[in-house]
């Protein structure tokens, strides 16, 4: 089953391998995931397709086959076949090479509205030996909770929780948008973007100022700034509340840790 680049992703292509892999063959994996709008769509991805353990159907360029015992459980009620959105959210999961991979997917899948934890959870209860299942189901409360991203998770965990700092407010509507993370009288905004547009750095500073005016701190963080140096930024959430609520306690997370 050869492919383009131009072809990649069109639907033609997509029907096409359902109809090499026979009449009990589904979309599974990124390919479901992307159809039902749980991921964003990468055309250098290959279609992948699910069939009952006992088919043999070779994989062909541009063509995964999986073949799964409990394929019938996990199908939904759609046409053309494909996984329910938390079995393709776990597929996708389960081919994650690292738990930062797999954690993004999962964040990502809940934010579009189309599965929630509920769902996940439910699925990876009966998932007895998908890798990462363990460490997932904190990472899922999470995301329940309202960390949107996977900087927005690894904020969680590697700054609030690590540092003892005080459980902020997840996803506060104000002014028609959403802060990331709220403090009494702070705000922590998260993005691991790089805004080269001049639209959207206007509209980080007309949000921060926007704060300000409400008589709110800002701080902003990128990527770099929560895993390679997050000990610093502990160490400035912990000032910007402390400005509120002097007794604030949090607490170094290693001999060399700055927070005190």
């Amino acid at each position: 089953m050869p492919r383009t680049p131009a072809q990649s992703g069109t639907t033609g292509l997509l029907v096409a391998g359902l109809l090499y892999a026979g009449p009990e063959a589904a979309w599974s994996h990124y390919t479901a995931a992307e159809q039902l709008g749980l991921i964003k769509p990468d055309d250098g991805r290959p279609v992948h397709v699910a069939t009952p353990e006992h088919r043999q159907i070779a994989s062909r360029p541009g063509l995964v086959i999986h073949r799964d015992r409990h394929w019938a459980d996990r199908l939904a009620r759609a046409v053309p076949p494909r996984r329910t959105a938390a079995h393709a959210v776990l597929d996708v999961v389960g081919g994650s090479r690292t738990l930062d991979q797999a954690a993004a997917v999962v964040a990502e899948a809940c934010q579009s509205g189309r599965v929630t934890a509920a769902d996940l959870l439910a699925a990876l209860d009966v998932r007895t030996r998908l890798r990462h299942r363990r460490e997932l189901r904190p990472i899922i409360a999470d995301v329940a909770a309202g960390s949107h991203s996977l900087l927005e998770l690894r904020y969680l965990q590697d700054v609030e929780r690590r540092h003892g700092l005080p459980v902020g407010e997840r996803q506060r509507a104000v002014d028609d948008e959403y802060t990331d993370v709220y403090y009494e009288g702070l705000s922590v905004e998260l993005d691991g973007r790089l805004h080269l547009v001049p639209q959207q750095q206007w509209r980080d500073l007309d949000r921060d100022n926007r704060a300000t005016l409400r008589g709110e701190a800002t701080l902003r963080y990128g990527w770099f700034d929560i895993t390679s140096r997050p000990c610093a930024a502990a160490v400035q959430v912990l000032a910007g509340i402390r400005r509120r609520k002097p007794a604030t306690k949090a607490h170094a997370c290693s001999p060399s840790c700055p927070v005190r």
